[in-house]
């Protein structure tokens, strides 16, 4: 007799796990399948995310980030130290700690939820049922009513640059590092790179940024990509765009990297490789060939807006289907799926998705950008604000960036916040709830902000849009 359930989810990832344990919370009897292990070749639940993601790297920007700061920084506050040093095996550890801590945290709300887990890979039948093969290679196939897909992805591998994880690592092997390379060469100046290379920058290696792309951050806002890139340089980031990596070749503990730009063909010497080019959907041997459940030449899943496959009854969440490939939407994304499976009529709202990128300054965006308005051809109202005039960041020795509000110059509704400096992801947030309730930049300048913080900031670029910034001098209508 086959285990039968309310709902089964495939993948333990943000999207998943969060899926799993509101169908249960809503009285649906759920089961969430996942293969992933740590070293010890226990279940890990929690995804890339959890596991080699958003939050080891987090662990590292933030403790690299103390040492650059007591290195170069103390001195401002009257701090002396002395000679500061890293030791980079206690701070792998530290990392590896927190990760333990919040994957076991997810294994014990399933637990207070009543999720069951089930450890093994899961595979889509027809008829919505799931083949789930266990560590020991047995079979056993599940039934249920609802099928929730939440597979998450995968680096990319290139060919010119094959990862070893010794020499050349991907996004994973880069969180490994036992000692800080000297040479270190990251390949893709997208969020994953840039947060990477930012780490091990700071601990003193000598980083040099390859991308194929001649425009730096094309989905960020132009202000916030030409402030960053200037940021980024100054920090001894040598980021080189239109670079296309054509070849690698490892010799011992060295990798030569070839690639070409402007000036003809190149090739520089380093000591560790990342390949950091962004991630593809984990479909491969998700779906049997007669699941019905339709893919693209990407490997991405098809959908509808609420993340229903060709099959009724299945649903695609995540990194799997269309859009950014970001935890907080596969999270939200698993929050509709369920409370839809419940009869209720939930949307989520694509176009207000925060976007974060965590290297220092931090930058962040909600809505769209001034270019992306201008090519749509909407009359647009611009409030700046930086924060060398913000009392707070004055006082925290950190007055790098501005925030950028965007408004519709005809009803002042607000489009937009881009955030490059202290505080970014919080700040922007503040935004994107504000937009989701339709605010316009004059409501926003209305409401009593706190003195002194971060936040008079947003308030102060608010009331920028339409000439009424106090702090700063305004910018004259033309």
């Amino acid at each position: 007799m086959s285990q039968k359930f309310d709902v089964v989810v495939i993948g333990a990832g943000p999207g998943g796990y969060v899926a799993a344990i509101k169908a249960a919370q809503l009285g649906l009897t759920t089961a969430c399948i996942e293969k992933y292990q740590d070293k010890e070749g226990k279940l890990a639940l929690g995804g890339t995310c959890l596991n080699v993601g958003c939050i080891p790297s987090k662990a590292l920007l933030d403790s690299s980030w103390k040492f650059y700061e007591a290195k170069n920084q103390f001195g401002v506050h009257g701090i002396s130290v002395g000679d500061v040093k890293m030791d980079v095996a206690a701070m792998i550890g530290r990392k590896s700690q927190i990760v333990k801590g919040l994957t076991g945290g997810v294994a014990s709300l399933f637990k207070a939820n009543g999720v069951t887990s089930l450890q093994g890979h899961g595979k889509l039948l027809a008829g919505k049922k799931v083949e789930l093969t266990k560590p020991d290679g047995t079979t056993e196939v599940i039934e249920a009513d609802n099928i929730i897909l939440a597979s998450g992805s995968r680096p990319i591998d290139i060919p010119p640059a094959p990862v070893n994880q010794v020499t050349i690592v991907d996004s994973t092997g880069a969180l490994e590092f036992q000692a800080v390379p000297e040479r270190l060469c990251v390949i893709g100046a997208g969020v994953i790179g840039l947060e990477l290379g930012s780490v091990w920058a700071r601990l003193g290696a000598k980083v040099t940024v390859l991308e194929a792309l001649e425009k730096f951050l094309p989905a960020a806002d132009e202000a916030v990509a030409k402030e960053a890139l200037k940021t980024f340089t100054k920090q001894g980031l040598d980021i080189k765009l239109g670079a296309r990596v054509t070849g690698s070749e490892v010799k011992g503990d060295e990798v030569v990297v070839k690639y070409t730009d402007n000036a003809g063909e190149q090739n520089i010497t380093f000591d560790r490789v990342i390949v950091a080019v962004g991630r593809r959907p984990v479909t491969t041997e998700l779906l049997a060939a007669d699941s019905g459940v339709d893919i693209d030449e990407r490997g991405f899943i098809f959908v509808n807006d609420q993340c229903e496959t060709s099959v009724p009854g299945v649903f695609a969440i995540g990194d799997v289907v269309r859009g950014l490939m970001l935890a907080h939407k596969a999270s939200e994304e698993g929050i509709m799926v369920v409370e839809r499976i419940k009869g209720h009529k939930t949307q989520m709202n694509y176009d207000l998705i925060p976007s974060v990128i965590y290297t220092h300054p931090e930058i962040a965006w909600v809505g769209k950008t001034e270019q992306t308005l201008k090519a749509e051809g909407v009359e647009v109202n611009v409030g700046s604000f930086p924060f060398a005039a913000s009392g707070r960041a004055m006082a925290a020795n950190d007055t790098g960036g501005f925030v950028k509000v965007i408004a519709d110059a005809k009803t002042d509704r607000v489009l937009g916040v881009h955030v490059i400096g202290p505080g970014a992801a919080e700040l922007v947030q503040q935004g994107a709830i504000g937009m989701e309730f339709g605010t316009s930049a004059e409501d926003i300048g209305m409401m009593v902000f706190s003195h002194p913080t971060l936040s008079e900031a947003l308030h102060e670029a608010a009331l920028a849009v339409n000439g009424g910034a106090i702090h700063i001098q305004n910018k004259k209508k033309r």
